[in-house]
């Protein structure tokens, strides 16, 4: 074998490495980061409390957990998701949104969300949360497009 052979060997197999590493870590190939918590509704959020609860301005606030709640649990699921970086490159993001009746600390509902993924869902789950409010489509369908939407696209 020659030289330049051995060198095409090598590349190809760092090539597949990186390639098995890349799958295993959870990445896909928009750079998004797929759930791997299923989803945990909040029980004072039904379709009869939402003019109560999400459908009055600054309501998530009082409901959304303290940042070192949420920096310790992101800390942890980012190593068993094996994602490489900063935390600060990650928002530890609700699967259903407190926007739309998701469990505020339940770490069945969070998972460490890749920036600029995160703020492009922000804006969806606003949309969705207009339209709950708005009457045009109901809770369930709503936190129905969002699970779908994270577990599909990240």
């Amino acid at each position: 074998m020659t030289v330049r052979h051995v060198l095409v060997v090598a590349a190809l197999a760092l090539l597949v490495l990186a390639l098995v590493l890349r799958a295993r870590s959870g990445h896909v190939s928009t750079g998004a980061v797929l759930p791997r918590v299923p989803g945990v509704l909040n029980a004072d959020v039904t379709q009869a409390t939402i003019g109560s609860t999400i459908c009055v301005h600054g309501w998530t606030a009082t409901v959304r957990p303290p940042v070192a709640y949420t920096n310790a649990l992101k800390a942890t699921q980012m190593h068993a998701y094996g994602l490489p970086g900063s935390a600060s490159l990650y928002q530890e993001d609700h699967l259903i949104s407190l926007e739309l009746g998701g469990d505020p600390t339940d770490p069945r509902n969070l998972w460490p969300e890749p920036y600029p993924r995160a703020a492009e869902v922000d804006r969806i789950e606003n949309e969705l949360n207009a339209e709950v409010c708005g009457g045009t489509i109901s809770l369930a369908e709503a936190q129905r497009k969002e699970s779908q939407l994270k577990h599909n696209d990240g």
